[in-house]
């Protein structure tokens, strides 16, 4: 889940009626998980729990059952007609590769890139402008199966060494190592259980800052999640010497991050403690003093970079839409902050020094802008984009005269653009081929709607050029709403297989999410949150007033927090959808806490441990709201073996509970499906391969419910 994340054929496609059974094979009903019920008692309410039993993955008795929720669901979904044709297509499109925008280091370029069918992205090192690229790191020679992922990666300041993390399974939880550059060398500094994290190197190369999790035992059991802490790795020393430098005594969801200022006297520190608040430490490494906190505890967030003895700080300290200030390092009073660059009507996503000039990210309507500034906060240049899209990584560096971008949009593929710091001008430094797609052929709009309590919400629909409103049209909606994570324009691969067959895609901008600012995060979170489903369904019912759709020919899908979202939409309006596909989900809202790293999110939803909080998590608790006797959409579950941040007991419970209450629970034909992958986690280092599989799965199933046909 979030810190500050979510379609085709060449040959004829004839898929069965929304309501026909696809194979007379099919088993009649899906296999029973058996009701054990057991009471909590919530503040003097008492709430029955009849599978609780499904949470204790490693039971035999769970393990069966999956195996056998598996089975039926490959029951429904293999005999589907057109199914080969739709993994072809599927095949063709998840072939079109990725690439990453190069972080500079010395004079080198470090970034990723991922071709055709390779699993995994690779990366690469490239050591002038128009050099030749050298392979760096290649994970797909990790694994034969290409279940090993590249996390992260870190050069050093003149780009000598390079820290990265990999790891197994989709489970994140990386592994540091470290490879010299020039020669490929693999150094024998290795360090567990360092997942995301974040690197500062020593201007000599000699160390590193680095964020870790503690290793068993040496937190009490359970803790082994959280606890995160900063430490100092000498290279070629012993790491179980490496000494925590921060961390010790701080609430265990703390999350710290670190960087070095440009001269490498000033480590910062990021701490967040939620996705409201974090603070900011500043630790002068000529001295033997502990960090010093720079922020003054107030619920705003920061983040800053330090250059040449400034710190230049952007928050949304009473600026809901984020603005830039500067102060000295080494002065904490924060009477001494000057507002550098204020707050304006685009939400600032980001600011860094970048060859002696502030670089700025904003958002407007859910598009993103760029802007260059002077370090005295005169604006010297807006460069234009390609079209309205979205900015998905940057790379630069304090004594670079080059900035690089990533740019995409719904129909435009990621490509990196160069900015020259020096003459203004830009140009394309590389870019992601698709030529088994027509952009052109493809109309993107952006349309407002209003929600339930009168607020105007915007939704991007996108759909081939000419087609006809018959409120018919399949259609599918997707949404997240929380933790501060905008849904931009992106350039989505599978999406393309759903509007070749006439559909149409529908990205909505609920509340909760970072596209107007923190106000309009805040009206999607906590006590609010009801906020982001009132504007789901408002998003269906307006591709349904405006005659895209109607209810027989919508679909919905949504992960994570999104996942929770189809949760409630399945429980709060079954009779708005045809279908859902509901992956790596939050759905028992009252023992999320105690999953997985699910502590971390308690700024954002509340806990049931709180008396106050119960109340309006029982309110909208997907699980909890599972009404006997009532038609549901047909929904496909989906989840994963060694999913690390939402436990897949959520789709367990929430598929066992339907089946046995739902009127269609045991229906062949508008089905409640459980889809469980092995050997893969929350969605991140997934190997190609095994997206192809998945996504077969859900567009087979999407074009069965809603009738979809060549």
């Amino acid at each position: 889940m979030g810190g500050r994340l979510l379609l085709f054929s060449f040959f004829s496609l004839l898929l069965a009626g929304a309501d026909s059974k696809p194979s007379s094979r099919v088993p009649d009903s899906p296999p029973v998980a058996t009701p054990r019920p057991l009471a909590d008692y919530f503040h003097g309410t008492r709430v029955i729990d009849s599978y609780r039993w499904l949470e204790k993955a490693d039971s035999p008795d769970v393990q069966q059952w999956v195996s056998e929720e598996n089975d039926y669901t490959r029951a429904l979904l293999d005999p589907l007609p057109g199914r080969a044709a739709i993994q072809k297509r599927l095949t063709e499109l998840l072939s079109i590769g990725n690439v990453s925008a190069p972080v500079l280091a010395g004079h080198h370029y470090f970034y990723t890139r991922r071709e055709g069918l390779q699993n995994q992205p690779v990366l690469y090192v490239r050591d002038s402008l128009e050099g030749a690229d050298r392979v760096l790191v290649d994970p797909n020679s990790l694994a034969a199966d290409g279940t090993i992922a590249l996390d992260w990666f870190q050069p050093s300041e003149n780009g000598k060494y390079v820290a990265y993390g990999t790891s197994p399974s989709g489970s994140e939880m990386s592994t540091l190592h470290l490879i010299e550059s020039k020669t490929g060398t693999i150094l024998p500094d290795t360090i567990e259980r360092t997942r995301a994290a974040s690197i500062a190197w020593l201007p000599d190369n000699s160390g590193f800052y680095y964020t870790r999790y503690p290793k068993k035992g040496e937190v009490p059991a359970g803790q082994e999640m959280y606890n995160r802490h900063v430490y100092f790795h000498l290279l070629g020393s012993p790491v179980e010497t490496d000494n925590a430098i921060f961390g010790e005594g701080r609430g265990p969801e703390d999350w710290p991050g670190v960087s070095l200022s440009n001269d490498g006297r000033w480590l910062l520190i990021n701490v967040s403690e939620g996705w409201t608040k974090s603070e900011l430490f500043l630790m002068d490494l000529k001295s033997d003093k502990a960090p010093i906190r720079l922020t003054t505890g107030k619920n705003f967030l920061y983040s800053a970079d330090i250059y040449d003895g400034k710190v230049y700080i952007t928050s949304n300290e009473d600026a809901p839409r984020y603005r830039v200030f500067v102060t000295d390092a080494g002065n904490f009073d924060r009477e001494a902050w000057k507002e550098l660059i204020p707050q304006s009507e685009a939400v600032l996503q980001g600011a860094a020094v970048f060859g002696g000039k502030l670089f700025t990210q904003y958002e407007q309507d859910a598009s993103s802008k760029l802007k260059i500034f002077d370090l005295d906060g005169k604006r010297l240049n807006d460069l234009a984009l390609p079209a309205i899209g979205s900015i998905y990584s940057t790379g630069g560096k304090w004594n670079r005269d080059e900035v690089f971008y990533g740019f995409q949009s719904f129909t435009f593929a990621p490509s990196i653009y160069r900015y020259d710091l020096k003459n203004g001008s830009t140009s394309l430094w590389t870019k992601v081929d698709a030529p088994s797609i027509e952009a052109s052929a493809y109309d993107v709009h952006q349309e407002w709607f209003n929600s339930r309590d009168g607020t105007r919400v915007p939704m991007f629909v996108v759909h081939k050029n000419g087609l006809q409103k018959n409120g018919k049209n399949p259609t599918l909606l997707t949404g997240y709403g929380g933790f501060n994570v905008s849904l931009t324009p992106s350039f989505s691969r599978t999406a393309y297989l759903w509007m070749e067959h006439g559909g149409i895609y529908a990205v909505a901008n609920l509340r909760g999410g970072a596209e107007f600012g923190e106000d309009w995060h805040r009206a999607g979170m906590l006590d609010k949150k009801q906020n982001v489903f009132d504007d789901m369904i408002a998003a269906a019912q307006h591709l349904i007033s405006e005659k895209y759709t109607d209810k027989h020919h919508l679909a919905i899908q949504g992960g994570s927090n999104g996942g929770l979202l189809m949760g409630t939409m399945i429980t709060q309006r079954p009779d708005l959808f045809r279908a859902v596909v509901c992956q790596v989900p939050l759905l028992d809202m009252l023992h999320y806490q105690d999953f997985q790293i699910a502590k971390l999110w308690i700024p954002e939803y509340g806990t049931a441990e709180n008396p106050e909080q119960f109340k309006w998590l029982y309110a909208y608790s997907p699980y909890h709201h599972v009404k006997a006797g009532v038609e549901y959409p047909a929904v496909l579950f989906m989840t994963a073996d060694s999913d690390t941040r939402v436990d897949p007991m959520h789709a367990k419970k929430m598929t066992a509970l339907m089946q046995a209450e739902a009127r269609n629970g045991a229906s062949a034909t508008r089905p409640i499906l459980l889809r469980i992958e092995n050997k893969a986690g929350h969605g991140a280092g997934k190997p190609v391969t095994k997206q192809i599989e998945e996504f077969t799965d859900v567009y087979s199933f999407l074009f069965w419910q809603l009738g979809v046909k060549e």
